[in-house]
């Protein structure tokens, strides 16, 4: 499978925002937003001139694929599905991304990042509603019980990110057991849960031109 294995602080800097990429040390000073909050490369430090239309437009998706960690292919099949469903497109399109069974086992706080999330769940540490589930992309659903299977919940990494989590907060839609590392869908994400600074409006007029 296709995935982007070069510097994730790159990305960050790239689209001048932190994106947690990287864990625990996205909110330390070795940050690299913190220290060189300037795109990369031997320009990045030019004022560039502020673009109207398509610029911003791929920003914003770039943006958004790099904060979910998905590539061009299966971003654009998320986007039809969105088309397809009734409501606002560019709603459906991040309340869809943020369903992703590895956007919930970080958020959960089982993971200190989203890839890390996608490892655990490739890796068959995860279950849901107590049967192991290997697919990153996962949609979870109302009343699913997002859980670490009991033989990986002595992890070190796992127990770390939990206690981490406590500071850095449970989205509204899930509830969380840390003591015993399980999760439950408790309603589905709307909009208002997603704290990200993304227009998706943006997104809506690049793939509509």
């Amino acid at each position: 499978m296709a995935r982007y294995t070069g510097p994730v602080c790159r990305l960050c800097r790239r689209e001048r925002m932190k994106l947690f990429l990287k864990g625990d040390r996205c909110f330390k000073e070795k940050c690299a937003i913190e220290r060189r909050g300037y795109p990369p490369g031997q320009h990045g430090q030019r004022r560039g001139r502020r673009s109207l239309g398509y610029g911003p437009q791929l920003r914003e998706k770039q943006k958004v694929k790099r904060i979910y960690g998905v590539l061009e292919k299966q971003f654009r099949n998320y986007f039809k599905e969105a088309e397809k469903k009734r409501g606002v497109t560019g709603d459906n399109l991040l309340i869809s991304l943020e369903r992703r069974l590895d956007n919930a086992v970080y958020s959960l706080g089982f993971a200190s990042s989203r890839a890390q999330a996608r490892q655990l769940v490739r890796h068959g540490h995860v279950e849901i509603d107590g049967k192991k589930t290997t697919i990153p992309s996962f949609q979870v659903k109302t009343g699913q019980q997002i859980s670490i299977k009991p033989s990986s919940r002595k992890n070190e990494f796992v127990r770390a990110s939990v206690e981490t989590a406590r500071g850095r907060g449970i989205p509204n839609w899930l509830d969380l057991d840390p003591e015993n590392f399980v999760g439950k869908v408790t309603a589905m994400p709307t909009r208002d849960d997603i704290k990200h600074p993304i227009e998706e409006q943006l997104i809506v007029e690049l793939y509509s031109r």
